[in-house]
C-alpha cells in the first residue's frame, strides 16, 4: 500500500462524507476515522438535526430516531462496504453502529478481512 494511514484514513473520512450527502440527503458536521488492527473506527459528529434533538427528548423519541436513522445507514451499507473496499483493499466482514442521541455522534466500526494496519 503506498498510501500512509493517516492519508488512507482522511480518504475513508471523504468517501464517507460524500456517502451521507449522496445517500441520506445531508452530512455531518465532521468525521474522524481511525484504522486500528483489522477495524475501521469512524466517529461522526452532528448527526441530528435540530427537529430530532427536540423528539430525542421523550424516551420513545430517542428509541424512535436511534430505529430510524440506524435503519437508513444499513440500507446502504452495502454501497459503503465497496467503498471502502475500492480505498483499502480489504474486505468488510462485519459492519456496527450506534448513535448517541445526547450527544448527536454515530460511532461506525467496520471489522475487515485482514489487519490493515500492519500493512500501512
Amino acid at each position: 500500500m503506498d498510501k500512509s494511514k493517516g492519508a488512507l484514513e482522511a480518504e475513508i473520512s471523504k468517501a464517507l462524507t460524500h456517502w451521507e450527502k449522496n445517500y441520506l440527503g445531508r452530512g455531518s458536521v465532521s468525521v474522524k476515522s481511525d484504522i486500528l488492527r483489522d477495524m475501521i473506527i469512524v466517529v461522526l459528529k452532528g448527526i441530528l438535526t435540530p427537529a430530532e434533538y427536540s423528539v430525542c427528548q421523550e424516551k420513545e423519541g430517542r428509541l424512535t430516531i436511534k430505529t430510524i436513522r440506524n435503519s437508513l445507514v444499513e440500507s446502504g451499507v452495502e454501497e459503503l462496504k465497496e467503498v471502502l473496499l475500492s480505498i483499502t483493499g480489504e474486505e468488510v466482514v462485519s459492519f456496527y453502529t450506534d448513535l448517541s442521541t445526547q450527544t448527536g455522534e454515530r460511532m461506525m466500526i467496520f471489522k475487515l478481512s485482514d489487519d490493515l494496519q500492519s500493512k500501512l
